[in-house]
């Protein structure tokens, strides 16, 4: 081993030891609790398939991650497209508008949100005030308000991947396929969008990732009756002390993750994904 890579070995060994007590170590304790408690075996996990509870919380997990990811990656192509294409300082600022929003946290969003849409929020007492409803709508302490929360987090997450996949689109790409007499919606849904979906795959892949983890926002928008699998794993470890069927649902969910991230890396290069050369 020459001194180069004793270098590289030796700059390397902090990180790898900070990762394996901070991060190894704690991912084998959960994956060795969700086979020892209460007892040995593997019912912690036959149980995510036969309890209906938990059977519930999945489903629901489920169609409100796909939902959510659905919306945002929609929104975020068009504000994506929108920013590719603007001119000067209103590409500069629709970019600063979108970095901007990762300064403000989840928690706060949330609370602004409730703010906003409870029954004697500003939107509701805006309605009534102009005659549209006579009473409170329920915009949150629901699906609507977790979906409109997740939604509101996730667009920058979808638009930062699609943006870097469309710079490396050849812009006359476009254009020539007018000049052959493609109109303007065939020349983007035939020309520009297959070239854009190694960016949509990108962006799917992180909103989707996202939205399975979410726990404050479906806590606070959703009042307790929109239960979302990271809220259920914090309550059977906090309140129920159930550290098996807890620690199991997180392994399964991680195990989920993994392999849908195994899955698509086999699909598209990651490479494209992320708008690399």
């Amino acid at each position: 081993m020459d001194r180069t890579q004793v270098t590289v070995w030796a700059m390397a060994l902090l990180p790898i030891a900070v990762l394996s007590v901070f991060y190894f170590y704690p991912l084998i304790r959960v994956l060795l609790i969700s086979v020892t408690e209460p007892t040995p075996g593997f019912g912690n996990y036959i149980d995510i398939f036969t309890s209906s509870p938990v059977r519930k919380v999945l489903s629901t997990t489920l169609w409100i991650c796909v939902v959510s990811s659905s919306i945002s990656l929609m929104l975020g192509y068009l504000l994506a497209y929108a920013i590719v294409h603007a001119t000067g300082r209103w590409q500069s600022w629709m970019l600063l508008a979108v970095l901007l929003s990762f300064w403000v946290s989840i928690l706060i969003r949330a609370f602004a949100w409730i703010a906003l849409l409870q029954t004697r929020g500003m939107v509701n007492e805006t309605l009534q005030a102009i005659g549209l409803i006579d009473d409170p709508i329920r915009f949150i302490r629901n699906p609507f308000g977790v979906i409109l929360g997740m939604v509101h987090y996730m667009i920058p997450y979808a638009v930062l991947p699609l943006m870097a996949n469309m710079r490396t689109i050849d812009t006359r790409y476009v254009p020539a396929a007018r000049g052959l007499g493609a109109s303007p919606f065939g020349a983007f849904w035939r020309v520009f969008l297959p070239l854009s979906l190694p960016g949509l795959i990108s962006a799917g892949i992180l909103v989707f990732i996202f939205s399975i983890g979410f726990y404050i926002t479906p806590a606070l928008l959703g009042g307790g009756r929109t239960t979302m699998v990271a809220e259920y794993i914090a309550l059977q470890v906090n309140e129920t002390l159930a550290w098996g069927q807890g620690t199991a649902l997180a392994s399964s969910m991680l195990f989920v993750v993994f392999t849908l991230l195994i899955v698509l890396g086999r699909i598209v290069k990651f490479r494209n994904m992320f708008g690399a050369a």
